[in-house]
């Protein structure tokens, strides 16, 4: 069923015959699907053509071939050609099962066998709905140029990485990105960790796979399991219809566990089951599902020190680090930061097109002073803030508006609610050295709570 209030999944529904394509628009504009429908491959190519399609179900057999089904698959190979995300799901008699999986072997997801079970077929809807949702997901990421990333996003991210400070992480990124090893990246809040795991699928042999991310730090313990793994219709009260978790999703590609550290201990069995042996089941459901992804994780917290404090599994980190990435918070890589703030100034002024050129020398020497508590995320906000308060072409010191130590420690009363919370969680985070588990203790939350927080207030 598609998801209220969501954009509504857009299907193409190409087949001969008008009973046939009745039928399942009967069956899936109910359920939310907007439906458009073809009666020739031209029809179906043309839509293609002018709209985008989440999912497109095809009939292998036409007016002209009624039984060869070249014509199906080269409407396939032409689909796939113009939109290489889109789900294509085959439609066949009985008889001509064996001409379906040749589609599946090139580049079909799926197939519905005539006359088919709605329940099933309505499953298939949804599955490969959100299988296209996340791979175009994958696609805008990849495109976005976020913060150490620079050039053609089509030929690749590229680090803008050129101080001392950030060589080891070239060189590791590079010899063992093409490899399927575990890697897990560690450093502060907001130095990048997201955008290394980027540019790690990027070289590697997964790149034409999807990219799947998922904060486990803001995962409630009763949403983990059907985040991750996915679930089935009445596995629970509102389990309305099957969903395919994030494992699923990534099959092939790479999965990103950010916030590692925040994984319930309860459920860190469950998800070690998954990386020592690629099997899982869907909650609800007693089949046994393989998936083949690779793992990159990040955190922020020393995961030792969890291990010793009995917080987390000394065997699930063995099977995450194979091999460590420590990214330097920006402090140590400060010849970097001309060149991230330039990057981040085209980016915003393209954005809210403001015609912004540069900074003036007060303003990158007070970039250059500046602590960076909040590394290279901060540097964004900051640079986004001075675009939006330009008066001209040239940002100005008093544009960036940056807080010293003092600044910060305003008196509470004059503060609003929001800042206050801002306020403590930084101080906070700033005695634990970044350890989300202390802060939150410290600040009487739970861990997913303090995390959701953190990404409200940019922090």
């Amino acid at each position: 069923m598609a998801i209220p209030g969501a954009n509504p999944a857009r299907l193409l529904l190409a087949d001969d015959q008008g009973d046939v394509l009745e039928a399942l628009r009967l069956l899936l504009k109910p359920e939310g699907y907007a439906v458009e429908t073809a009666s020739s491959p031209a029809g179906a190519l043309a839509a293609a053509e002018s709209s985008e399609f989440d999912v497109a179900f095809i009939d292998l057999n036409y007016a002209r071939d009624t039984t060869s089904g070249a014509e199906g698959l080269d409407l396939l190979k032409h689909l796939r050609r113009l939109d290489p995300t889109l789900g294509v799901v085959t439609m066949t008699a009985w008889a001509s099962i064996e001409l379906a999986v040749e589609a599946i072997r090139q580049g079909a997801r799926d197939f519905v066998q005539k006359p088919w079970e709605n329940q099933r077929l309505l499953a298939i809807v949804s599955t490969q709905v959100a299988l296209t949702r996340a791979l175009r997901r994958g696609q805008r990421l990849e495109a976005e140029n976020l913060a150490l990333r620079g050039g053609d996003a089509a030929a690749g991210p590229t680090m803008i990485a050129a101080s001392p400070a950030m060589e080891r992480v070239r060189q590791i990124v590079a010899r063992v990105g093409p490899s399927d090893a575990s890697i897990l990246i560690t450093g502060e809040n907001g130095v990048g960790k997201g955008v290394i795991a980027q540019a790690i699928h990027a070289v590697s042999s997964r790149a034409g796979r999807p990219l799947v991310t998922v904060n486990t730090g803001g995962l409630s313990e009763s949403l983990f399991e059907s985040e991750l793994f996915g679930h089935v219709k009445g596995a629970f009260t509102d389990a309305k219809t099957d969903r395919v978790g994030r494992f699923e999703l990534a099959d092939g590609g790479t999965l990103f566990l950010d916030e590692i550290a925040n994984v319930p201990l309860g459920q860190q069995a469950r998800l070690l089951r998954v990386l020592e042996t690629g099997e899982f089941e869907r909650v609800g459901s007693s089949r046994t599902r393989r998936v083949d992804a690779r793992i990159v994780s990040a955190t922020n917290a020393d995961l030792d020190a969890e291990v010793k404090a009995g917080r987390f599994r000394e065997d699930l980190l063995f099977r995450l680090n194979t091999v460590e990435i420590r990214v330097p918070p920006l402090r140590e890589r400060k010849e970097d930061l001309p060149e991230l703030a330039a990057h981040f100034l085209r980016q915003k002024s393209d954005r809210y097109r403001k015609r912004v050129n540069g900074f003036d020398q007060t303003a990158m020497q007070a970039l250059l002073s500046h602590g960076w508590p909040g590394n290279v995320r901060e540097l964004d906000h900051a640079v986004e803030r001075a675009v939006l308060m330009a008066e001209g072409s040239i940002i100005r010191a008093g544009d960036l508006a940056l807080r010293t130590g003092r600044e910060s420690s305003n008196r509470l009363e004059e503060m609003s609610i929001e800042e206050v919370e801002a306020f403590l969680i930084k101080k906070s985070m700033s005695r634990y050295q970044g350890n989300v588990s202390h802060a939150a203790n410290a600040l009487g939350l739970s861990r997913s709570a303090l995390y959701r927080r953190i990404q409200r207030y940019g922090l």
